[in-house]
């Protein structure tokens, strides 16, 4: 998603709606939100073509989430909530994330699971606090940033995973044109056909945003209607 391309002209129009608590977030504030998330993840060391990971339920903060690998040419894996903590450390090790951001209240999973990644350096928290260098508060670890877009923008994608029926879950990985962050990937203009994206439609998702399926199609609609 890139509401940066109508961050302006709609700055005030919420990109989405959080259904049980009513939460609005406006395209400038998620237009601002992930520009700072990209540049933490930029300062940290991830370059383009780099993996992260997302471990939270569906909350108003997993679309900025995305968002800003979508920005700067990185691949992030959506985890299903409900793993244990074995088998989130088997998919962000073997998707080699450098970071991982998990919500408050899948903290004592992904705490126990990040002793098994030694390859993660640095995790954010979403509506917790931070534990040492290690684990930091989101909006700490964001607040000083730029709300401007970092210098090296590029298109990133999700990295998702199978379920795992016959084994260990398997990560499908999609081939990243180097492109800016604000042309579309050649997978959405398929699927702004198949699904009649339009002007002015509105979306309700009442599915897990680790899913395929429900990601790909909130990540299009907030990049369509801005």
């Amino acid at each position: 998603m890139y509401p940066g391309n109508h961050a302006k002209p709609r700055a005030d129009q919420p990109a989405f709606i959080m259904a049980l608590s009513g939460e609005a977030v406006t395209y400038a504030a998620l237009e601002a939100r992930t520009n700072r998330l990209a540049h933490f993840l930029r300062s940290r060391g991830l370059k383009r073509l780099d993996h992260y990971s997302i471990f939270m339920e569906n909350n108003a903060r997993y679309i900025e989430c995305c968002g800003a690998g979508e920005r700067s040419g990185l691949y992030f894996t959506c985890i299903n909530s409900f793993l244990t903590a074995d088998e989130l450390a088997y998919i962000v090790n073997n998707s080699e994330s450098k970071a991982l951001v998990f919500s408050e209240a899948m903290r004592a999973v992904a705490i126990e699971a990040l002793r098994q990644c030694p390859k993660i350096e640095v995790s954010l928290v979403v509506d917790g606090s931070g534990d040492g260098a290690r684990i930091l508060n989101l909006d700490d670890a964001t607040s000083g940033l730029p709300a401007t877009p970092i210098s090296d923008g590029s298109a990133g994608t999700a990295m998702l995973y199978s379920s795992g029926t016959t084994g260990r879950p398997k990560g499908i990985i999609r081939p990243l044109p180097e492109q800016p962050p604000s042309q579309q990937l050649p997978l959405f203009d398929f699927l702004q056909k198949l699904w009649r994206y339009r002007e002015g439609l509105i979306y309700l998702s009442p599915a897990p945003l680790y899913h395929s399926a429900p990601q790909a199609a909130v990540n299009h609609e907030v990049n369509f209607r801005c």
